[in-house]
């Protein structure tokens, strides 16, 4: 599993050597610095990730309330940057393409509620370096459909490519890691541990752990609230879609179309794997 890790950092790295010769002169070392930032905040995530997951959190639960810290800090950040005022009139002038941040934004919670999955069921040592094969589909987006490295050197095409296979072979690696017997026993004692602390029954951690409700726990019911909250939030997409304007982009349709249908096939796979093991719980 370290080794797997590793060889992913290798591949990760001739990657960001190969793009960092597109970086505009004198701005390179000012993206490798906010991406080393950007990697020490993220790794303190995993700390609360742990927490909620050894007592049986719900991922579902999770991204709820962990969204509700994203929004507010940006939303300080913003605010006292620009003032409330200009953000206001900032917004205003993209409502055009609004539509599509919060279509970018969409995908990306349901990826991050299939981590955190991954990172309760196989733990973060294991989910966490298979998610960032992300890496990968953002390379193929980038190549095949946008063109990025037309017209680059050999030796460019060299990295990509070589950094794309050392990236494979350590996802290979982990998703073929096994977990040992002794491992899967420290895993029960961290979860009794942490619901002795918190004051979480034993059954329902137990339950969690595997997948599966608690002996007599309740079903979730739908409430007219969830319809209409469901409602809103649906109505909030209609508004900005109506709002919303084509881009202008130069892409090229038929990789395109290839990599959304990989895409569509993947979710409907994986998802209805998770649905049949977990039931989402």
């Amino acid at each position: 599993m370290v080794g797997g890790a590793l060889v992913m950092c290798a591949g990760a790295t001739l990657l960001a050597i190969a793009s960092s010769t597109q970086a505009p002169a004198g701005h390179s070392f000012r993206g490798v610095w906010a991406a080393l930032g950007a990697g020490i905040l993220w790794g303190t995530m995993y700390i609360p990730y742990r927490k909620a997951y050894l007592t049986g959190m719900n991922p579902l639960s999770f991204v709820t309330f962990f969204t509700f810290g994203e929004l507010g800090m940006m939303s300080a950040l913003a605010i006292s940057n620009t003032g409330l005022a200009p953000l206001w009139q900032e917004l205003l002038s993209a409502r055009g393409v609004m539509f599509w941040l919060m279509l970018g934004g969409f995908i990306w919670v349901i990826g991050d509620l299939f981590q955190q999955y991954a990172a309760k069921y196989v733990g973060i040592s294991r989910g966490i370096p298979l998610s960032n094969s992300n890496q990968l589909w953002g390379l193929s987006w980038g190549i095949f459909v946008f063109g990025e490295l037309h017209g680059r050197s050999s030796s460019t095409y060299l990295q990509v490519i070589g950094g794309s296979l050392l990236m494979m072979l350590g996802v290979g690696a982990i998703a073929f890691s096994s977990a040992a017997a002794d491992e899967q026993a420290r895993w029960k004692e961290a979860a009794q541990r942490e619901g002795l602390r918190y004051g979480v029954a034993a059954d329902y951690v137990e339950a969690r752990m595997d997948g599966r409700q608690a002996v007599g726990e309740a079903k979730a019911s739908r409430s007219a609230w969830d319809w209409l909250l469901v409602a809103a939030a649906s109505a909030i997409f209609v508004i900005f879609a109506a709002m919303a304007r084509v881009p202008q982009m130069s892409l090229h349709w038929v990789p395109a179309m290839f990599l959304i249908a990989a895409l569509l096939l993947l979710l409907l796979i994986c998802g209805l794997a998770l649905w049949r093991t977990t039931r989402f719980h």
